[in-house]
């Protein structure tokens, strides 16, 4: 346990988030993704749902803001438009942390193809389908 970190953020996920750089993506997955297939590097969350992964890992990673979309969240089938109540999830709950980045959809051919190249893939146990999320790393400014 480290004090301020989130206890989701196993050791084997900061270290992954920590080694990452800037552009580098890393996406947090449902339990029914096809992890080991596409995953370059997997790290298991089992036993946590989608959204306090997700929640934990957007409160140390910082996004991407060089670039006009840096967060892809999966579609249901080919509606691009359709919204489940775990996307609106993931919609809030990065609306909390980066409010001026945007949750892209990505048809599920786009999406697959996208996680294949990130830097690691998050395994969860989250149930519900299609709640899959990419999150593109960003840079912590200097001060002042």
């Amino acid at each position: 346990m480290l004090k301020g970190i989130d206890p989701l953020l196993s050791p084997e996920l900061l270290a992954t988030l920590r080694a990452m750089g800037h552009g580098d993506e890393i996406a947090l997955v449902d339990g029914n993704y096809p992890g080991l297939e596409h995953a370059r590097r997997l790290i298991r969350l089992d036993g946590h749902g989608v959204i306090p992964v997700l929640d934990a890992v957007l409160s140390v990673l910082p996004i991407d803001d060089f670039v006009p979309q840096a967060i892809f969240r999966a579609t249901v089938r080919q509606d691009r438009d359709a919204v489940d109540p775990v996307h609106a999830e993931m919609i809030e709950c990065c609306a909390r942390h980066v409010p001026d980045i945007r949750v892209v959809p990505l048809l599920p051919a786009e999406f697959y193809e996208r996680v294949k190249q990130t830097h690691a893939l998050v395994q969860t146990s989250e149930p519900r389908l299609y709640g899959n999320i990419i999150l593109r790393k960003g840079v912590i400014y200097p001060k002042g």
